[in-house]
Formats: C-alpha cells, sequence, structure tokens
C-alpha cells in the first residue's frame, strides 16, 4: 500500500470487518472513504489467499475515477477497468474471456456493463422456480387465514402466472451470442459501490394501499440477486461486499431487501424468508394525516413507516451492517448553514395548481381513463409548476419573483463577495435539462441571468456538457481552481462520484429529488473533507402551496 496513505481507524475496522466477517454492508455517511475501504479490503483478501478474482460494481460514468483511486492506494496492483468500447456487442466475448483467463487483481466495471454479463440459464431457471415455490407458500397461508381474503389469493396467483412464464421463455431463447456466464468469470468477491440502485427487489406482499411498500421489481436487480445467490454458495456467505452512504433511501423495506441480498440463509433460517413474516415482526404500518400530492389539502395516508423490535432487528443487521453516521466519525467537513428560501406563487401558478386539484380528483373517483390522465402525469406537472410556471406553458411571462430569479440573485451576490477566494457554487436541478433544441429550459435561463448581471461565461459550466470521462475530469479541475465558479447539474449526474470540494461555498436546491437519499448526496458535494471552506451555505428553494410543499414534508417524515 501507497505509505503515503494513512487509513483513518473507522477504515481499518471497516477492512477488518470485511476479512473477518461475513457478507458486509459498509453503510458508511457519504465522503467517508468507501472507496479505499473496498480497495484495501480485495487487496488483503487476493494477499491472505481468501479470494482469487474480485469484482467492483460501480457506477458507469466512476470506472475511470476508481481505476485510478485504486492505484493511488496501490500503485502497483494489476487491475482492469471497463471502458464503453469493451461491452459493445462485438468486444463483450472478447473482454469477458479477458476476466475470466487473466489473473487481475481486481476487475473494474460499470452497473450496465454487469447487468450484461448473464447468469446461466439453469441458475435462473432454478431461482424461478424457487419463487415460484414461494409464492406456493403464500397462496396455503392466505387460504389457513379465517379472514382469507379472496382478493390476497387472487393478487398472489397473478404473480405465480407471471413468473411460470419466465422459464418456458428462457428455454426457447435463442443463443445470440455465446458470451462467457457470470459463473464462468471465475469471480469469488464482489464488490458493489451505490448499492442503494439495487433496492427494487423482488417483493411479494398481502398489504395493499400501504406506502413504502415497494412492489416493483428492476430486472438489475433480479439479475443481482441471482448473482448474489451463486456467490453465497460457493463462499459460504462470505463474497459480498455492498457501499452506500444511503442504505435505506425511501422506503423501510430496503432494509429487508439489504438483508435479503447479504443475509438470505439467516432469514430463511429465522422464518423471516418471505416480506410479510419479516413486516409483521419487525415493522407497524402507521396511519396518518398529511399534505395531497397537489399541493391543495390534506388526506388520510397508511404508511409502513414504524419499526419494532428494534434491539432485535439491529443485533441481526448489525452482523453484515458496518453503520458509521457523520456524527460518529466527525469528519473534517465544514460547517452547513442552511437557508429555506420560501416563495409566494404567482397567479397562474395558483391557478394551475387549482386545475391540478381538479385533475386529482377525476383521476381518484376514475372519472378519467388512466392513458389520459393518472397522478404520474399530475404529479410531474406539479413539480415543473413549483420550479417555474414557463415550464407548464412557455407563454407565460417570467416571474421576477421566481426560484430562477431568486437564485440567480442570491448566487451573484455570493459570487461577487467570494472573487477574491474563486468559491464555486453548485446548482442542483433534476427537471428542466439543456436539451440544445431551443426549447425553454431552467439552466439556460438561470445562466442567461447571472451573464446579465455580470458573470463571464466562461465561469458558468453544465455538467451534461462534459459527456466523456476526459470532458469530465478537465471540468473538475476547473471547478476546483476557481476558473468555473458555477456548476449546474442533477442528483443524478452529479451526485455520487462528483468531488469538486475543494472551493465550494454555496449549494442551491433549485428542485427536490423523488428520495430524502437524493438530498444526502447532492449535500455530500460540498459537505466533504478536503474543503477549503469551514462554513458553507445550503440554499433550498420552495414555491408555497405547490407539490414543493408535498415533496419537502415527505422528506421530513423520512
Amino acid at each position: 500500500m501507497n505509505p503515503e496513505i494513512e487509513l483513518r481507524p473507522h477504515q481499518k475496522n471497516a477492512v477488518a470487518h470485511q476479512l473477518y466477517g461475513d457478507n458486509v454492508l459498509l453503510a458508511h455517511v457519504v465522503g467517508a472513504g468507501k472507496t479505499y475501504e473496498m480497495v484495501a479490503a480485495a487487496m488483503e483478501s487476493k494477499r491472505l489467499g481468501l479470494a482469487q478474482k474480485n469484482l467492483f460494481v460501480v457506477p458507469n460514468h466512476l470506472t475511470e475515477q476508481w481505476g485510478a483511486e485504486f492505484l493511488q492506494l496501490y500503485p502497483g496492483a494489476n487491475i482492469l477497468v471497463a471502458t464503453k468500447k469493451d461491452f459493445e456487442p462485438a468486444n463483450r466475448k472478447k473482454f469477458c474471456a479477458r476476466i475470466a483467463m487473466g489473473n487481475y487483481d481486481a476487475v473494474i466495471i460499470g452497473h450496465s456493463q454487469f447487468e450484461r454479463i448473464p447468469i446461466s440459464d439453469e441458475r435462473q431457471e432454478a431461482m424461478l422456480l424457487h419463487q415460484i415455490d414461494e409464492l406456493e407458500m403464500a397462496i396455503q397461508n392466505a387460504k389457513q387465514e379465517k379472514d382469507g381474503e379472496r382478493y390476497t389469493v387472487k393478487q398472489i396467483e397473478k404473480t405465480k402466472k407471471s413468473l411460470m412464464v419466465r422459464p418456458e421463455k428462457l428455454n426457447k431463447k435463442e443463443k445470440k451470442d455465446n458470451v462467457v456466464t457470470f459463473e464462468e468469470l471465475g469471480v469469488d468477491h464482489l464488490y458493489v459501490d451505490e448499492a442503494h440502485n439495487y433496492k427494487n427487489a423482488f417483493l411479494y406482499t398481502k398489504m395493499r394501499n400501504v406506502a413504502g411498500i415497494a412492489q416493483n421489481e428492476a430486472q438489475k436487480s433480479a439479475d443481482m440477486f441471482n448473482k448474489c445467490q451463486y456467490l453465497d454458495e460457493i463462499t459460504g456467505g462470505k463474497g459480498i461486499t455492498f457501499a452506500t452512504g444511503t442504505p435505506i433511501s425511501n422506503s423501510m423495506t430496503e432494509l429487508y431487501v439489504m438483508q435479503r441480498y447479504l443475509q438470505y440463509n439467516k432469514l430463511q433460517n429465522m422464518g423471516l424468508g418471505l416480506f410479510d413474516a419479516w413486516a409483521s415482526t419487525f415493522g407497524e404500518v402507521i396511519t396518518s394525516i398529511e399534505l395531497s400530492p397537489e399541493g391543495s389539502g390534506y388526506r388520510a395516508k397508511s404508511r409502513f413507516s414504524r419499526f419494532y423490535n428494534i434491539p432485535e432487528l439491529m443485533s441481526m443487521f448489525k452482523e453484515i451492517a458496518d453503520i458509521k453516521t457523520a456524527d460518529q466519525l466527525k469528519l473534517p467537513v465544514p460547517e452547513a448553514e442552511y437557508e429555506t428560501v420560501v416563495l409566494k406563487p404567482s397567479d397562474y401558478q395558483k391557478d394551475i395548481v387549482k386545475s391540478l386539484a381538479e385533475r386529482a380528483e377525476k383521476v381518484r373517483n376514475r372519472l378519467v381513463d388512466p392513458s389520459v390522465d393518472n397522478m404520474l402525469n399530475i404529479t410531474n406537472d406539479g413539480r415543473r409548476l413549483a420550479l417555474d410556471q414557463r415550464l407548464v406553458s412557455e407563454v407565460l411571462p417570467d416571474n421576477p419573483e421566481s426560484k430562477v430569479a431568486v437564485c440567480a440573485e442570491k448566487s451573484y451576490q455570493i459570487w461577487q463577495e467570494t472573487a477574491s477566494k474563486k468559491s464555486a457554487q453548485l446548482i442542483f436541478c433534476d427537471l428542466s435539462t439543456p436539451k440544445g433544441d431551443g426549447t425553454f429550459n431552467v439552466y439556460d435561463d438561470l445562466k442567461q441571468k447571472l451573464m446579465a448581471k455580470g458573470v463571464p461565461e466562461k465561469e458558468i459550466a453544465f455538467i451534461h456538457d462534459a459527456n466523456t470521462e476526459t470532458k469530465k475530469t478537465e471540468l473538475f479541475s476547473k471547478v476546483k481552481a476557481g476558473q468555473v465558479r458555477f456548476l449546474f447539474g442533477s442528483t443524478a449526474k452529479m451526485g455520487a462520484g462528483t468531488n469538486v470540494q475543494d472551493r465550494l461555498i454555496a449549494l442551491h436546491h433549485l428542485d427536490i429529488g423523488w428520495k430524502p437519499s437524493d438530498l444526502e448526496q447532492r449535500e455530500g458535494r460540498i459537505i466533504r473533507q478536503g474543503n477549503y471552506n469551514k462554513k458553507v451555505k445550503i440554499f433550498r428553494y420552495v414555491t408555497e402551496n405547490t407539490f414543493d410543499s408535498y415533496m419537502w414534508v415527505r422528506h421530513e417524515v423520512a
């Protein structure tokens, strides 16, 4: 290991946990140094003969950054870093063969590339049949219950039917390319960075209309689960490390999902394999009054939102979870001063909120076909309206008291005040990103307003323009040097992995992401080790009586 780098005590403990324990979840706060923890554990396990081949699965845009940080800690390491070209159909077979045949200390690939390495059809079929067996058990349990709702049994039968089709499809599937399967790669330890991206896993429950229980299964999560099951088989439950600063990003079910990935056999042995058994042991559904999404009133809503039997749950969870919060670590990060900027809606916005409420009422009363209008359309319109009325209709005027106008004024003042230090600011906005087709968007509008006040164009940049690793590295260097003093971006593109903290003095939330973890990822860019500023400002812009109110209340509850 590089003798110039000294790991902190919590990092050494995390490495020990990975070497001596079973599967591990590194649930460390954003900026705690999880990269080095995984790299050091991989190299030590290879040196000690505990693992022969380490595979790192990281966000697509971070593969090269991960490779650079790996070599920073271990300059002599023999690593293989995947590029976009390696996973093009023509090169995929060759690249997978390199992984299988090469004696690398580590292989680093992107999340989407990992999905393209198939698990064998035989194993997929076995997993599906096992899920069907679990559903069969659930049907029997539902029938035995005296209340025995026919609705519940019907729902499970429906899920089972959809699963039954999949093994047939697998058998009929023609082999498009005879690519190496995951089992043939020889991987015996898997490291997954930003593991919260795999939270939408297979979950059957008889609970209905309860918020906080997602029942949508993402294909990538099913694929990850199958691969985790294979690694459990060959390593005895010691071959997986998940890492995320936000292990529970949006709902309580994510704790069960993490346990299912990393403690599957333990859950089965304790009779908690099915979600309903786990939920009845550790969770509780609470009904409370909350703001309606369209921002025009209140409603009663049931949420799976409280844990009980916490000592028993934590005792089991801490076998896998290495938990470190900001309070525990006391890292040398800047102190954040928060300011919530509350803006009054314009008359146009008030009128449109009323129309959203009318649309929502029609949808709830089933007076409109879902293909014509639905709650997702209404909430998206509500989010756009809360950000800027021109996103609902470009003919509406530019409100001088809008979020964009107020943000331009506040960020310009900071730009002026910190000119001698060349301090930089981040502006986060997930909606209305620049399309480059001349249509109205908040990014270009804010840029024009700043330039009109006197900010040179070269000091304003959009993360979306840095569409290659080289351009991104160049842009980040300019922000660190104070040449670019305004960087605009979305959570997806400018969240995890954007390490430009050196001169950051302020961060602006123009809108709010769907998940509480989005806020944590955003703010982890500025409240981070390596920032020269001792104090930083974080602005949250909220338009009163709009969808903003609902979103911020949801995040506060979470």
